[in-house]
């Protein structure tokens, strides 16, 4: 991949990009072409009294890819805690369990990753390369599966097949749904954290508010349901936004800059990324607020995302119903947060404050 690829992600992907006005195409370039490092600190201090502490701490993704590489993670623990980097039964998701046998002693756990991510793109102007990475079966059946809060029958079938009636091929119908949540839901401030993710509540209820975990998990299910492989990609922000979007970074303290985000596979192509949860984040957040979908930064952002991403971000894992080793309570619909529990019962990980943790994020050389 060269430096041209990836000036393209700063929404010269297609002639509506040429109708922006002339600052803002100005603002967006240049953006990082190669690799580039992170250091994501993560600081825990369990303060409330409470045998039999555990804490879960999701880490980034540790399988090299074309977009994220060379994670590692170390970390100390105070207060007699013991800790191993363990993994969910299912899935990939990987985390570091955490416990400590006495609820008086000073808890305290500092886990400290590193990573590189590049800009990531799959240009979907051109025919599938010749060259293009299989997906193992087995894994494309997994992300065609209902889960716990993403089923694809009933309302979720009926209006998948809806949405794609008439389009021909996975990236065509993944397009399709696309446009569809893009243009039907609304971002909500007011939704905690990043959201939960319920599907067939938003399509009963005709409720289709919240934040990126609920508008990324509809397009997710919608696309199982028609057929076409799927997954969230849940994660964390990590640097600000080099295309000239306010909303779609945060760096430094990173400590509610959790996202996640979506992507489909199509064959020849592999795992395509799109974030139609981002576009309504712009038209919500970008100054000067409540922008329209006509509006200039819009339009280039809704071109974008469907097809890239800006890796001012690390991805965590693409776990549903994830299994806490060792917890006392049900799964948790994804690992996203620190999540904790005492004898006293589970902390809440949309709380920082009072769980009394902090995450940082700074650029290093690599």
């Amino acid at each position: 991949m060269d430096r041209r690829h990836f000036l393209r992600l700063s929404g010269a992907l297609c002639a509506a990009t040429t109708a922006l006005p002339q600052a803002l195409r100005a603002q967006q370039a240049p953006v990082s072409a190669g690799w580039r490092g992170f250091e994501l600190t993560t600081d825990i201090s369990v303060k409330e009294p409470g045998a039999h502490t555990r804490i879960w701490i999701p880490v980034p993704y540790a399988i090299d890819t074309p977009y994220q590489r060379g994670a590692q993670s170390t970390w100390q623990v105070s207060g007699g805690g013991t800790a191993q980097l363990m993994r969910a039964p299912g899935y990939d998701v990987q985390m570091l369990a955490v416990q400590w046998p006495d609820g008086q002693a000073a808890r305290n756990v500092t886990v400290t990753s590193r990573f590189q991510t590049r800009n990531r793109r799959v240009d979907l102007t051109q025919p599938p390369p010749a060259d293009a990475t299989l997906e193992r079966p087995a894994t494309l059946r997994e992300f065609l599966k209902p889960t716990a809060l993403l089923p694809t029958d009933g309302i979720v079938k009926t209006t998948a097949d809806h949405i794609t009636r008439g389009h021909v091929g996975d990236v065509a119908r993944a397009r399709a749904i696309y446009e569809w949540v893009v243009e039907n839901t609304c971002r909500t401030a007011s939704t905690r954290g990043c959201g939960v993710g319920d599907v067939r509540y938003m399509l009963t209820t005709n409720d289709l508010n919240g934040k990126c975990a609920d508008i990324n998990a509809l397009f997710v299910a919608l696309a199982r349901a028609a057929g076409i492989p799927a997954r969230d990609a849940y994660g964390v922000r990590v640097a600000n936004s080099e295309l000239g979007y306010k909303s779609l970074g945060k760096a430094f303290d990173v400590t509610k800059a959790q996202h996640c985000r979506a992507e489909f596979h199509a064959a020849g192509y592999g795992w395509i990324p799109v974030d139609p949860a981002d576009v309504r984040k712009v038209m919500l957040e970008e100054p000067p607020g409540d922008l329209p979908l006509t509006d200039a930064k819009v339009r280039a952002a809704r071109v974008m995302l469907f097809g890239a991403w800006e890796m001012n971000w690390v991805a965590y894992n693409h776990g549903h119903d994830v299994v806490l080793p060792g917890s006392a309570h049900d799964p948790v619909p994804f690992l996203m947060y620190p999540n904790g529990e005492t004898r006293a019962g589970r902390l809440d990980s949309l709380d920082p404050d009072s769980f009394s943790y902090k995450l940082s994020a700074r650029p290093i050389a690599i």
